[in-house]
């Protein structure tokens, strides 16, 4: 019973890496509960997202100073206890996560109207959170599972909330794909139990290097099709720009910033951490998914006229980026990815924010009839120029330092998988900026024949703080950038050696 059970008594300082989680699931229920009136899920939402701001960055200091954070359920030890563990990287998506939520909420605010009050908005953005934060600071991959389902039914909810034609035409599309995901993983996890005996992420580390080598290949390859479906990575991108144009701008938004970011580290804990030996098979795969991803994406965002069809087509491009690190994965890699998926959850939450300005402004989504807002609105032409140049790696904004790490990555790797993960990178910065620029002439630039809708002083003033709060912070970190890149290498080393999670976890000297 010794070994089942740690015998020393949770702390109450480990609580906190399932606050955010708690305060996410007590929040959803409250705001179901009170729906009927927005005003006070509203006000609601804000306060507990506040509160998981709140625990996360206590959990961030505790992490920096003291390592990888674990609480387990009964203090039951793998595999019989569920472990929430967080290391530096997990901590800090979740709290990029709750403050987009936090920006999503106030600018969705501006936009809902009366009858959309009893919509349950509120509610199922804080179920969503609570998915997406749980997908980061689990240490069990069926609670991962469990996560993804929580994360798809919120989504689901919310892509339908207006029930129009285009609506349920692109919840098909998103719901099909997503689904089609998770019963791959499903099958993935009933594979690793046979095989290891255990679900927990710090005691696959130790087990897996025992098991049959072919086997766990197939098990990486099953997860990393998962995974790449449900982070829109190529070949397996299509329903992405299919589907995340289709609900309101807030929720597009939400689920830019978010959902492909769980996705990439989904695999970036599956086989960098947990089946290393299966990514080293699996590595020309994932690097014709990055290169893939890191072109047509760009290249599919020119050829796009409408607006969010090609934002989703630039987040594509994102994702493989992010994938390049996990293709090298040195520590330059890894730190690089991590810093990209930060940069990408800030940046495309503000550009989809952004776009549901220009859509409103204009009462247009096609690009071809919009024109003339740079007269009008300076400060969103601005807004949106400055979010197409930190995706593009522009510097010296926030999305030049993750580029630069991965750059470098891919030039000390030294051979033609190096060279051509580089080439990709920068091909995609330019095609990018080809793609972010043609936009930005059509809907700012560009004569347009008929008016602009006029907006409330007032209404205006609080709809565009939203994502001018995520321009600068963006505009801040890539000015000063210490703190992120210090986090990055912080992250990175404990992807790549994972003692100090395993310890965490209470399973010392699991590792191999």
């Amino acid at each position: 019973m010794e070994n089942l059970v740690r015998t020393a008594a949770t702390q109450a300082a480990d609580w906190i890496v399932v606050l955010p989680l708690v305060l996410a699931l007590l929040g959803a229920a409250l705001a179901l509960i009170m729906r009927n009136n927005g005003r006070v899920t509203f006000f609601l939402a804000l306060l507990v997202v506040g509160a998981m701001l709140a625990c996360e960055i206590g959990l961030i200091a505790r992490i920096w100073e003291n390592g990888p954070v674990s609480m387990t359920m009964g203090n039951w030890l793998p595999p019989f206890g569920i472990s929430f563990a967080a290391d530096l990287f997990g901590a800090l998506f979740a709290l990029t996560a709750a403050f987009a939520g936090l920006v999503v909420i106030i600018y969705a605010e501006t936009e809902r109207t009366a009858a959309e009050g009893r919509d349950g908005f509120h509610a199922l953005v804080l179920l969503l959170l609570a998915g997406v934060t749980g997908s980061f600071l689990t240490g069990d991959l069926f609670n991962l599972y469990v996560w993804f389902e929580v994360v798809l039914i919120a989504s689901f909810g919310l892509i339908v909330s207006r029930s129009s034609a285009l609506q349920l035409d692109g919840a098909v599309k998103y719901g099909f794909l997503n689904f089609l995901a998770t019963a791959l993983f499903l099958l993935a996890l009933g594979l690793v139990y046979g095989l290891l005996g255990t679900l927990n992420m710090a005691d696959i580390i130790g087990k897996a290097w025992g098991a049959h080598p072919a086997a766990m290949t197939a098990v990486g390859a099953l997860l990393l099709l998962a995974f790449g479906m449900k982070a829109a990575a190529f070949p397996v991108n299509a329903w992405l720009p299919a589907s995340y144009h289709a609900p309101p701008a807030a929720v597009s938004a939400l689920f830019a910033g978010l959902l492909t970011k769980v996705g990439v580290y989904a695999i970036l804990r599956s086989l960098v951490v947990l089946l290393p030996g299966s990514r080293d098979v699996l590595e020309p795969a994932i690097a014709v998914a990055a290169i893939g991803s890191l072109i047509l994406g760009p290249l599919g965002a020119i050829a796009e006229t409408n607006l969010r069809r090609a934002m989703g087509f630039l987040l594509i491009g994102g994702i493989g980026a992010a994938l390049v690190g996990i293709a090298l994965a040195t520590p330059s890699g890894i730190g690089g990815t991590g810093a990209y998926i930060f940069h990408s959850m800030l940046t495309m939450t503000g550009l989809y924010l952004v776009a549901g300005l220009i859509e409103r402004a204009t009462g247009e989504t096609d690009t071809r009839r919009m024109g003339g807002l740079y007269a009008q609105s300076p400060a969103l032409s601005i807004m949106f120029l400055v979010l197409i140049f930190a995706l593009a790696g522009v510097p010296p904004l926030l999305g030049f330092w993750p580029k630069l790490l991965l750059i470098e990555a891919s030039l000390q790797f030294g051979d033609g998988l190096g060279i051509a993960l580089m080439l990709a990178l920068v091909f995609n910065a330019v095609l990018t900026l080809i793609a972010g620029t043609r936009l930005w002439a059509h809907v700012f630039w560009r004569d347009r024949e008929e008016g602009l809708r006029p907006e409330k002083a007032g209404s205006r003033r609080l709809r565009y703080g939203a994502p001018a709060i995520l321009v600068g912070v963006i505009i801040f970190l890539g000015i000063w950038p210490n703190l992120l890149i210090a986090a990055a290498k912080i992250g990175a080393s404990d992807v790549i050696d994972p003692a100090r999670y395993i310890a965490a976890v209470g399973l010392a000297g699991g590792a191999p």
